[in-house]
């Protein structure tokens, strides 16, 4: 059985919480169905030990009069692409299960919103710049020879951003990772002009936390939370460490990251002053 990804489990979380919404039991659900599914296979869709199948999907909404359209498009979506490849399966040699779950969520999610203390965001880094961080936080011998196909994936991951309907993106940095001495020649200024590029764009919006900012929740760490948009119980929390990565999807812990989120951004530059920031220091480099 394949490990559960964090989609199969925001489908399972809402399944559950839609059924007990409604004071239904397992036995209940089962009894309603007629034989359309048993106790046991309820239980695996909802602890995301099973892969749904639409049909299933369709068929417990139905039971549990779920007549609301944009939730139900949502859920079977979410159902649909469980069932697809993306075109980050022929990376599969290469990048991480965890990895894998991450850029899936992003290809689905509607909004994301990421703070970052040390880097420029992924979803913004030029070439060159991904290549410098990629190779200074390999660890082993293993991702030190993939670091080309990182560099590929971390590149292709952007498509988000500039596609039909595109990820509306609010990335707030603080102003120590615009400020790194890049061992290239040009890298960091290069960088620094595509922060302000990408800042003009209407779904992206770029705030720079100021060095001399008191103290702030964003000293925790960096995160990013990955929206569902009309439906925030299905954004999940991606916390990425040094040799690992953890999703926050109980939706009181979402709910106090993005509570977070919304202090950095009052403490951080305005996005005008911030392109300012930018601009300056890309002079000074």
């Amino acid at each position: 059985m394949s490990a559960p990804t964090v989609r199969r489990r925001r489908l399972g979380a809402k399944l559950r919480a839609l059924r007990e919404g409604r004071k239904l039991t397992l036995e209940d659900v089962a009894e309603k169905a007629a034989g359309r599914i048993t106790v046991a296979k309820l239980s695996r869709l909802e602890t995301a030990r099973s892969a749904a199948r639409q049909a299933d999907v369709e068929m417990l909404l139905g039971l549990y009069g779920e007549d609301d359209t944009e939730l139900r498009a949502a859920l079977l979506t979410l159902t649909r692409e469980g069932a697809q490849r993306g075109w980050w399966h022929s990376y599969r040699g290469v990048l991480s299960p965890v990895y894998e779950d991450l850029i899936s969520l992003e290809a689905e999610s509607a909004t994301i919103s990421t703070w970052q203390m040390g880097v420029i965001p992924g979803l913004l880094q030029t070439g060159d710049y991904a290549r410098e961080i990629i190779t200074a936080t390999a660890m082993s011998a293993a991702v030190e020879a993939r670091v080309d196909a990182l560099v590929e994936v971390r590149l292709a991951r952007q498509a988000v951003l500039t596609r039909e309907q595109p990820v509306e993106l609010w990335a707030i940095v603080a102003e120590g990772a615009l400020r790194t001495r890049s061992v290239g020649e040009g890298v960091m200024r290069e960088q620094l002009s595509r922060l302000l590029a990408l800042g003009r764009r209407p779904n992206i919006n770029i705030q720079i936390l100021p060095a001399d900012s008191p103290p702030h929740v964003g000293q925790m760490g960096s995160y990013s939370l990955l929206g569902a948009g009309l439906y925030p119980d299905l954004d999940v929390v991606h916390v990425e460490s040094l040799t690992s990565a953890l999703y926050v999807e109980k939706r009181e812990q979402v709910g106090v990251y993005r509570d977070a989120f919304d202090r950095l951004r009052a403490a951080a530059l305005s996005i005008e002053a911030s392109a300012g920031r930018i601009a300056q220091i890309r002079e000074e480099a």
